[in-house]
């Protein structure tokens, strides 16, 4: 079984992401996509304002119902404490030990998947894909691609997907605002967006633990 990861705070789970997902899933013959929430991502300790962790991961799972290729995962939410992706590979192996893992990363990344915690045990555990992201050149992610794979002698592999310029803190913003979100989200995600308020300014801070 091949397996891709999706892995993210997904606040919200935006049409990009599915776009990439299907992408990488048709791209490399991928059987599943697992797409995880992240649950205290250790990157991003200030959460005040954002969705919940529940409302996050409802929102992905709303979003993927159309796909049979598309799984939603709680494993790092179900972790308390901060867990890091070499973690999360080292479990998924336990579970699915007749698996074959495909991380799927923003080129963006790669500029310091040297600071990653592990970065070593990550290539050692997955097959890397990395896609354009915020405007890279297709140089610039070849380039970053090498540099992964000659230090960490990393499976890395270019994404050939549009890079399209939409990202979750741009719809929080639009939200806000009141504008319209209509297009960039799946219908059903949007619908339970404006249901709950999520984003809204009158809607509850939440912060999480």
């Amino acid at each position: 079984m091949k397996t891709g990861i999706m892995g993210g705070t997904f606040d919200p789970i935006h049409t990009a992401h599915l776009i990439l997902g299907e992408s990488a899933r048709e791209e490399y013959g991928l059987d599943t996509v697992l797409f995880m929430p992240t649950g205290n991502p250790p990157h991003k300790t200030d959460r005040k304002g954002r969705a919940c962790s529940e409302d996050r991961l409802m929102m992905v799972r709303l979003a993927i119902s159309g796909n049979p290729h598309f799984e939603c995962s709680d494993l790092e939410m179900q972790r308390s404490g901060f867990i890091y992706t070499w973690q999360t590979l080292e479990i998924l192996k336990e579970e699915r030990p007749g698996d074959e893992f495909f991380f799927i990363i923003g080129g963006d990344s790669l500029k310091d998947f040297s600071s990653w915690r592990r970065p070593d045990k990550i290539c050692e555990n997955c097959t890397l894909l990395a896609a354009v992201r915020d405007g890279m050149s297709r140089e610039e992610l070849d380039l970053r691609i090498s540099e992964v794979r000659s230090k960490y002698g990393a499976r890395i592999f270019e994404l050939h997907t549009p890079n399209m310029d939409i990202s979750s803190h741009m719809i929080r913003n639009m939200i806000g605002s009141g504008r319209s979100a209509r297009y960039y989200l799946p219908e059903n995600v949007r619908e339970y967006i404006l249901e709950k308020r999520i984003y809204f300014p009158d809607h509850p801070d939440t912060q999480e633990t």
